[in-house]
């Protein structure tokens, strides 16, 4: 996902989770993760107040089971090192829901 930050490594993630942001988790090949990208931008741009990071679960496979990220598109919400929130699961997802998960936290 072009528009968001792509975590690559271990270190990577611990130092975005330290801040306030959301990590989005997804792959290349899966069809509901490239639906994302119809609308992706407009939630980075909607929510300024969170920091945006992108995890291909394919090259980082081993955090996504400790993590326990086994469907895709996924997001969990940290601030300070804590997880905040998730929404994990196999579907397909709105805009409109994952603005709602945004809003909840």
């Amino acid at each position: 996902m072009e528009n968001l930050i792509e975590i690559t490594n271990l270190e990577e993630y611990q130092k975005a989770i330290q801040g306030h942001s959301i990590l989005v988790f997804s792959t290349t090949w899966c069809p509901d993760c490239h639906f994302l990208k119809t609308f992706i931008q407009q939630l980075v741009e909607d929510n300024p107040q969170w920091v945006f990071y992108y995890i291909d679960r394919d090259k980082m496979v081993d955090l996504c089971i400790e993590l326990e990220i086994m469907g895709i598109p996924s997001f969990i919400a940290y601030d300070n090192g804590k997880e905040l929130s998730r929404l994990v699961n196999k579907l397909r997802k709105t805009q409109d829901e994952i603005q709602a998960f945004i809003d909840k936290i």
